[in-house]
């Protein structure tokens, strides 16, 4: 894995440039020169900063995880209880796919990088067991009932909510309500 180095403001273009067209066109359909090109740095910059794209694609992936943490960590703290807060990752969803309509970066990244030992690919992992993990702090914490099987009941509820939200109208609110449900029950 490659040393972490302080973010360029090239760096940046260039994982801004790869995001959104990784996102939108998908990862093994968009390469490096596109990238430099959206990015306005050259591929030599690119392969300087990043060192391949299969790096490139892990810096994407972290960008946007660090960036869907806050938004559910905001969420959560701005809940009035603790067991409002299980549930509070449901409400930054919605906040989330207002702008982010192509499903899940994550589990499409991890659809087209099966492969565990490309550098993505444990991003992508990492960020569906945090999200696990999440759950089930928050629902200790709201004292439920086996948290650990809420948390990954909650987490299956979340994923095929984010899925199957570009397809069926809503899918967001009831997976919500069932989840609030969920929570409640003893």
């Amino acid at each position: 894995m490659r040393e972490a180095r302080p973010m360029t403001p090239a760096g940046r273009r260039i994982v801004a440039a790869a995001e959104e067209l990784f996102y939108h066109r998908g990862i093994t359909a968009v390469g490096v020169d596109l990238i430099a090109e959206h990015s306005g740095v050259t591929k030599r910059t690119l392969y300087n900063r990043f060192g391949s794209k299969d790096h490139l694609v892990a810096a994407y992936l972290a960008e946007r995880d660090q960036r869907w943490r806050a938004l559910v960590r905001a969420a959560v703290d701005a809940c009035d209880s603790p067991v409002e807060a299980v549930t509070a990752p449901f409400t930054a969803l919605r906040t989330w796919s207002e702008t982010n309509t192509r499903g899940c970066a994550f589990i499409n990244a991890l659809a087209e990088i099966p492969d565990p030992a490309h550098p993505a690919h444990p991003v992508a992992a990492a960020q569906k067991r945090w999200l696990r993990d999440l759950f089930e702090e928050l629902a200790t914490a709201a004292h439920r009932p086996d948290p650990a099987t809420l948390a990954t009941r909650l987490l299956v509820l979340h994923e095929g909510a984010l899925a199957t939200q570009p397809l069926l109208p809503d899918t967001l609110s009831a997976s919500t309500d069932l989840a609030r449900a969920l929570v409640r029950a003893d």
